[in-house]
């Protein structure tokens, strides 16, 4: 058993040490008990100099309090996503993301164990994404409608609930008031904000897009709104999105991401046009429409409290709904058309269209991904087809799984199929009852022996 327990150790231990994020585990004690190669690297440290020591002998600026995995300890509760600025052994700061979490065995806490990205590495990336944005505005200021790459007319429809929202966003665009979009994943809500901008009076000013999702609270404060020179340490005078989208239009998606409390500091630029950088006292004003967007229902977002009401009723002047894609079928033939005739061109091919079958499949497919699942559909098959039209062959692998499944869902509820699989039955039983007799199997099924003998004739075909 001892040997057992010792090889399951060395086991987790490999594994871990594989792991390509910063792993800490402390037990009760705050002592270390396992902490990689790649955690050392965040913190600056060897890990002979962590490993076995108690966490604030490696980490002397933190206490019980600051420390997240000491404080998971003490509550029990697990920390996600939190930033986490301390000073190692050597005097260096380091900036880290934390999942903390307990470690549980029979209900009672033996330890904590903590999941670390480099938080510095990151902001290093986002600065250097600012610097990239600022030198394009600079250098594109004669023509920054090149931002933009589609137009409403880009946003292809027939269905009529969807061109009344195409034309009352154009009627709309020129006006300065925040839009909310809301569509399922892959309706096209970027296309469609980028439309607006483009039929609105600032459609020769910037456009900058940025997605809230999966960036810590802290670092997408710094990319919205900027930095001051010494907010943190290294940092230096930085104008944050709302800068440089300066009259023009930021669009922020997945919204309902953002953290609460950046919810409120938004809110408050929206409310008065005035920006202040982090570490700055200091009020910038600004003239930048707000488009948010989100994939998830505003009733929803508002109910699970990841939105707050005040931000949505500042945001819900306008208000756009884009239909998915099962909503609108009389899209999906006029869409499948026009990305085959766009990939013909990127493909150098000259596929006509789609084989009937394919047509039904594409009309009983719910299309979870919507616009966006159909293109990439359409592209692939389009890059394995060897024919001059589509067929089921080049369907993808699931979709085809789907359509086998679809048409053997079918062939059992055909009442011709079951009803020449239940004669074929009954004639193998009478036959077998009657040791081959066509005579005496004919008076067991109650049939003229003429019509037995025909049958079996057509089952041998």
């Amino acid at each position: 058993m001892v040997q057992l327990m010792a090889l399951t150790e060395e086991v987790l231990s490999a594994i871990l040490k594989t792991i390509d994020e910063g792993i800490h585990v402390v037990n009760t004690e705050g002592k270390t008990i396992f902490y990689n190669e790649v955690a050392a690297r965040h913190d600056g440290m060897d890990v002979k100099e962590v490993q076995g020591k108690h966490l604030l002998d490696a980490f002397p600026s933190l206490t019980g309090n600051s420390s997240t995995l000491l404080r998971v300890i003490k509550t029990g509760k697990p920390i996600y996503n939190q930033t986490q600025v301390y000073v190692n052994m050597h005097g260096k700061q380091i900036d880290t993301i934390n999942t903390t979490l307990p470690i549980l065995v029979d209900k009672e806490i033996i330890g904590a164990v903590e999941i670390a990205k480099d938080y510095s590495r990151m902001k290093q990336l986002a600065e250097s994404l600012l610097d990239l944005q600022r030198n394009v505005n600079k250098t594109s200021k004669k023509n920054t409608s090149k931002n933009v790459k589609y137009t409403l007319d880009d946003l292809k429809s027939v269905n009529p609930a969807f061109l009344s929202t195409k034309d009352e966003a154009d009627r709309l665009a020129k006006s300065d008031s925040p839009i909310l979009v809301y569509g399922e994943s892959g309706t096209g809500k970027e296309l469609f904000v980028q439309g607006i901008h483009h039929a609105s009076h600032r459609n020769n000013s910037p456009f900058i897009a940025q997605n809230c999702a999966a960036i810590p609270e802290t670092l997408l404060e710094s990319i919205l709104f900027g930095t001051a020179k010494g907010s943190y340490t290294g940092a230096v005078e930085r104008k944050g999105l709302f800068e440089l989208a300066d009259g023009g239009t930021l669009f922020l998606d997945e919204l309902h991401t953002m953290p609460i409390e950046l919810q409120a500091k938004l809110l408050r630029v929206l409310e008065d046009g005035m920006v202040r950088r982090v570490g700055s006292s200091q009020n910038i004003c600004v003239d930048v429409r707000v488009i948010a967007a989100m994939n998830v229902h505003p009733n929803m977002a508002l109910q699970s409290q990841k939105l707050r009401s005040d931000l949505y009723y500042r945001l819900n002047v306008f208000t756009f709904s884009l239909l998915p894609l099962r909503e609108r079928k009389e899209d999906i033939k006029l869409l499948t058309q026009y990305f085959i005739e766009f990939f013909n061109k990127t493909l150098q091919k000259r596929i006509s269209g789609v084989e009937w079958k394919v047509e039904g499949v594409f009309m009983n497919h719910p299309w979870p991904g919507n616009v966006r699942e159909l293109k990439h559909t359409i592209e692939y098959m389009m890059n394995v087809c060897d024919d001059e039209i589509l067929r089921i062959k080049d369907l993808p692998i699931m979709m085809k799984q789907l359509a086998a499944g679809n048409e053997n869902s079918e062939n059992k509820l055909s009442l011709r199929k079951n009803v020449e699989e239940l004669e074929k039955q009954l004639i193998k039983t009478a036959l077998d009852q009657s040791a081959g007799n066509i005579k005496q199997a004919a008076r067991l099924l109650e049939i003229p022996r003429q019509t037995l003998q025909y049958k079996i004739k057509k089952l041998r075909e």
